[in-house]
């Protein structure tokens, strides 16, 4: 994911979490604010209770990858906290939830 696309600052990160949209399913909690730019910023979070650190980093690497194969310009910031249940998840169940739940919040 390129440097651009990501949402790193701890006040813009709270300020989609406490002000934005949530959306829930088994494998994510994603919250979204509109965005002033063009394309859409995202944060991918996964709590230490998941796993040590290359699990984490796995699925959010597949996440990442996910995202950026499917370029989806709806202006938004996304906050992505990934549930435990998505450990157990094919990568086309990740892909398959995670289009139809950021499209589905239009």
């Amino acid at each position: 994911m390129n440097k651009e696309y990501i949402l790193k600052k701890n006040e813009e990160i709270e300020k989609v979490v406490k002000s934005g949209k949530k959306s829930v399913s088994n494998f994510f909690i994603i919250y979204n604010k509109e965005n002033n730019s063009i394309s859409n910023l995202y944060c991918v979070s996964v709590s230490k209770k998941i796993g040590k650190a290359h699990v984490r980093n796995k699925i959010k690497r597949r996440i990442k990858d996910i995202l950026m194969k499917n370029k989806m310009d709806l202006s938004k910031k996304y906050v992505i906290i990934i549930r435990k249940e998505a450990l157990n998840a094919t990568y086309d169940e990740l892909k398959e939830t995670l289009i139809k739940q950021i499209k589905g919040e239009k």
